[in-house]
């Protein structure tokens, strides 16, 4: 598929992401759209930008593996593989429906194309270890891309991941933390605080990168900094708003899986116009 590198592009196609994100969650009256919201700049940019991929061919086996741990945050991905031509676009407001390919957590038996089902959380980062493992096996290029969830991180197999990767020097591995300091129920300072989080990726061995995880220049420095790295993975701490770009859902906790109705789905399009 044709890459960009261009920042305005990056930036109109995360708009549009955004827009697609709250129109399939009201259409299926459930969903997340919150951890949706937050981790649509890491999604666009890795898709359209850093990715090597081919939605023609997507199991060419030199292609970068991305993997969407925190799979509650189905629709962001959705949306931008539907950008990218490996699924209808015209399906993605059947999002939750019975014999949808668009199920509630991404599912390979639905979309052949995903590397993965995810949702149960704390799988990912092992799943992205054996690929990134099986990639220097195989003396392939490939790199592997996994976005977390900052609540999904309380998870002890996450550690337990991540003190294997960090001694075996996995680094073609990389790690994205969606830090936007909210989980299921509240947020996380009142219910497991992760700070110093940085720090804790470092004590395990990883080259850690801090950023603001709305900011596509800084992601694709980041990612680049990333595949320079050798000997170890690489975890990018990005600190994100829960529900960003819709006023009344950023920050929010209500909006971690409460759909918008109708009402707020018209307020909201306007705002991401």
């Amino acid at each position: 598929m044709k890459k960009t590198s261009n920042v305005a592009e990056l930036q109109a196609i995360a708009r549009q992401v955004r827009r697609e994100i709250i129109e399939m969650i009201t259409h299926a009256k459930s969903g997340h759209p919150g951890g949706s919201l937050s981790a649509t700049e890491i999604v666009v940019t890795l898709f359209f930008d850093v990715m090597n991929h081919d939605p023609q061919n997507p199991k060419w086996p030199d292609r970068d593996r991305f993997i969407l741990s925190k799979g509650h945050a189905a629709p962001v991905l959705y949306s931008a593989m539907a950008e990218c031509g490996y699924t209808p676009k015209d399906q993605l407001n059947t999002l939750r429906k019975l014999g949808s390919i668009y199920q509630g957590h991404p599912d390979v038996r639905f979309i052949p194309a995903l590397e993965a089902s995810t949702g149960s959380l704390g799988e990912g980062l092992s799943l992205g270890i054996g690929m990134s493992l099986a990639a220097k096996l195989d003396q392939r290029a490939s790199r592997t891309y996994v976005i977390l969830g900052d609540g999904e991180i309380q998870e002890g197999q996450i550690w337990e991941a991540a003190m294997f990767a960090g001694d075996k020097g996995v680094d073609n591995l990389v790690c994205i933390v969606d830090y936007n300091h909210i989980q299921l129920d509240g947020f996380v300072n009142d219910i497991m605080p992760l700070d110093p989080l940085p720090d804790k990726w470092r004590a395990f061995n990883w080259h850690v990168i801090d950023l603001d995880g709305h900011d596509i220049p800084a992601l694709q420095a980041a990612f680049a900094e990333a595949k320079a790295t050798k000997g170890k993975p690489t975890a990018i701490v990005a600190h994100t708003i829960k529900g960003k770009g819709v006023s009344f859902m950023e920050n929010n906790p209500k909006f971690h899986g409460v759909a918008p109705t109708q009402e707020e789905m018209e307020k909201a399009l306007v705002e991401l116009a």
